[in-house]
């Protein structure tokens, strides 16, 4: 059976980007059709300024919600990534195959690490070798693919890179993966700054809608929704990037096509109303099921014990193997 792994990392609230772009995919296909993990890769937190307690407790809030949009730990093994030492002893590895010019093109740690020269200061270490982990992460499993949004297919392309180099100096020990990218969606932008990311860890949130907004939280964020100059409902990119969005997410919410739908509307109010009303009901049962899950601990907690139990148990030959393949010692 194929196998896939992708994750999701606790360094904030998660959006509705995340469950449009990978989470609900995960719940309605892929664990249906692959034997498939997913983890909240809380290593992944630490490569930048954070609050200890802020990413346990968003670490096991992430897990939750993993489990509210669907997923059935009978079906899918969900668990927590520094619960399963394979992880960090492959890291290792991977950055002994790895180039420093591979780490450094990776546009994210360009675009941290720029950022944080601007004000004047510096990233972590970690910033720029976590590429590696991630390599880890997907090859300790034997993965054949990994669902993820645009932003991340870089680091799938590198993880396919090392696989190849790896197996070809020490001896065939990894499958290589691949990248799967949803058809709609896949990139969920800021409804402040539509040509931005709706990322989880930005510091300005009016253009975020968090899984577990009120409906009326919901609804006053997208009517704000920055749109463009004109009138005219068009789907563009480029030269609309705000209409497009929200003709992204409404077609992601409905099953519609951006294009099409664009056709149906002649103002931006309209639109907006509809993807309000549209984001309300896709995370209503997402919230619901939040809320008792949250209300019973002791599950969540059975839950990631199995799964951690169970990614061991397919992590460990693997990364033995590449242990003995480089050279160390049995």
């Amino acid at each position: 059976m194929t196998r896939i792994f992708s994750g999701v990392q606790p360094t904030g609230h998660l959006t509705l980007g995340n469950y449009l772009g990978a989470m609900r995919r995960w719940a309605a296909e892929d664990q249906y059709r692959a034997d498939a993990l997913f983890c909240v890769v809380d290593l992944h937190a630490l490569t930048v300024e954070h609050d200890p307690a802020r990413v346990r407790r968003l670490s096991r809030q992430a897990a939750t919600l993993l489990l509210a949009s669907g997923l059935d730990p009978e079906r899918c093994t969900v668990f927590v990534q520094s619960q399963v030492d394979e992880h960090v002893r492959l890291a290792y590895l991977m950055e002994c195959t790895a180039t420093d010019g591979e780490m450094r093109r990776m546009i994210q740690y360009k675009e941290k690490a720029a950022r944080e020269r601007e004000r004047g200061g510096s990233v972590r270490l970690s910033l720029l070798t976590y590429p590696a982990l991630m390599a880890a992460d997907i090859l300790a499993y034997g993965t054949d693919e990994v669902p993820v949004g645009e932003d991340q297919a870089q680091h799938v392309e590198l993880t396919r890179d090392l696989a190849v180099r790896f197996n070809q100096r020490y001896g065939q020990t990894f499958v290589v993966p691949k990248a799967t990218l949803p058809a709609v969606a896949a990139r969920v932008m800021d409804l402040q700054e539509p040509t931005a990311k709706m990322g989880k860890s930005r510091t300005r949130t009016a253009g975020i809608v968090y899984l577990l907004d009120e409906p009326d939280v919901v609804r006053k964020k997208v009517m704000r929704a920055v749109t463009d100059a004109g009138s005219d409902v068009v789907y563009d990119r480029a030269e609309r990037p705000g209409v497009a969005n929200l003709l992204d997410v409404l077609a992601a919410c409905t099953g519609g096509d951006p294009r099409a739908l664009a056709g149906e509307y002649d103002s931006y109010g309209a639109l907006k109303k509809d993807t309000a009303e549209a984001v309300v009901e896709t995370l209503r049962p997402v919230r619901e099921r939040h809320a008792e899950l949250a209300a019973d601990p002791s599950y969540v907690d059975g839950v990631l014990r199995a799964g951690a139990e169970r990614a061991r148990r397919l992590a460990r030959p693997r990364v033995d193997a590449a242990y003995r393949a480089m050279g160390l010692v049995a």
